[in-house]
């Protein structure tokens, strides 16, 4: 079972997510990938263990030029470019996240058979 795509653009995106994790997770941490079809999609869900994200930021996240970094660490466009990617692949992006207790990115995308 496969997706249909651009493998230049999942790399990215997929690099992007991963980046984001590593640099919620401050000293030792934990980032666990998880993949299943479910139906007629993959589901790939990246969970870290770092720092969170609080609720009324997690609303913004995926806006461009957004980040929860300090002035110069960060252009907030990882998330958005990761979004636009998803989407033209007829895919979903959802992201949960508690502060403290780390956050996972979500990602559906269809399957071809």
């Amino acid at each position: 079972m496969t997706t249909k795509g651009n493998s230049g653009q999942m790399h990215q995106l997929f690099l992007n997510i991963l980046t984001n994790a590593i640099h919620a997770i401050k000293s030792k941490g934990k980032i666990e990938i998880r993949t299943r079809i479910i139906e007629d999609k993959i589901l790939v869900k990246i969970t870290d263990n770092g720092s969170g994200i609080k609720a009324d930021l997690l609303k913004k996240v995926l806006d461009p030029f957004f980040t929860t970094k300090p002035p110069g660490e960060g252009t907030g466009l990882g998330l958005s470019i990761s979004q636009k990617i998803i989407s033209e692949h007829q895919g979903s992006l959802n992201i949960e996240s508690e502060p403290g207790q780390g956050t996972t990115v979500i990602i559906n995308l269809p399957l071809r058979k």
